[in-house]
């Protein structure tokens, strides 16, 4: 058997497993209010199936063969009732794998324009957080756990140490942004802290 070893050269890496995976883009939405920018968060509605009424950044899943920026400014402009022609993409967060099999492309983008509309079918409501108060403010952390648990019929013969076997652990962690009245926390709070450490460590 040949087997072409050159086919390695220059390909698009992807996502391992991605079988098992579920793809996202977010957008990080930046406005302009009172003379300094702010971040945009939405108050999912409370007739969706998953996660109801919990704050997040407009997105959703990515569909077949589109590129994951495209899906992020796409989402945003049916969430936010805008044209997508007044979001400026700025550029990519880190991406975010989480241990549920869910990966997030997530973007920082401008919006023009806007002028506090939404759909209401997926948005309850939005709100904003100013950028200093970010910047300036360290959000609570805390982690969970995370254990390898195999399901039966796993074959604990073919491993060593068989069902003592030394599984690896891991911390998720968890993070919380309090502003006034709101709470931002879990995945959306971790992008937030991303993009904000991402700013601080261009400062001097």
């Amino acid at each position: 058997m040949k087997i072409d070893l050159e086919k390695l050269k220059n390909r698009k890496i992807n996502i391992c497993n991605k079988d098992i995976c579920k793809e996202f883009s977010v957008l990080v939405p930046i406005v302009e209010r009172a003379g300094e920018h702010s971040l945009l968060f939405e108050v999912r509605s409370e007739n969706l199936n998953n996660q109801p009424n919990e704050i997040c950044f407009p997105g959703g899943k990515i569909e077949s063969m589109e590129e994951s920026v495209k899906a992020a400014v796409r989402e945003t402009s049916e969430e936010l009732l805008i044209p997508e022609n007044s979001i400026r993409v700025i550029g990519q967060l880190d991406t975010l794998v989480t241990p549920f099999n869910t990966v997030i492309y997530p973007f920082v983008g401008l919006l023009h324009d806007y002028h506090g509309k939404y759909n209401i079918d997926e948005v309850k409501e939005t709100f904003y957080i100013p950028m200093s108060f970010l910047m300036e403010t360290e959000p609570l952390c805390r982690y969970i756990d995370i254990e390898m648990k195999p399901k039966e019929g796993f074959p604990y013969e073919m491993i060593q140490k068989g069902r003592n076997y030394p599984w690896a652990k891991g911390k998720y962690p968890v993070y919380f942004y309090t502003y006034e009245d709101r709470i931002v926390w879990g995945i959306t709070a971790r992008i937030t802290y991303n993009f904000i450490q991402l700013l601080r460590a261009d400062m001097p």
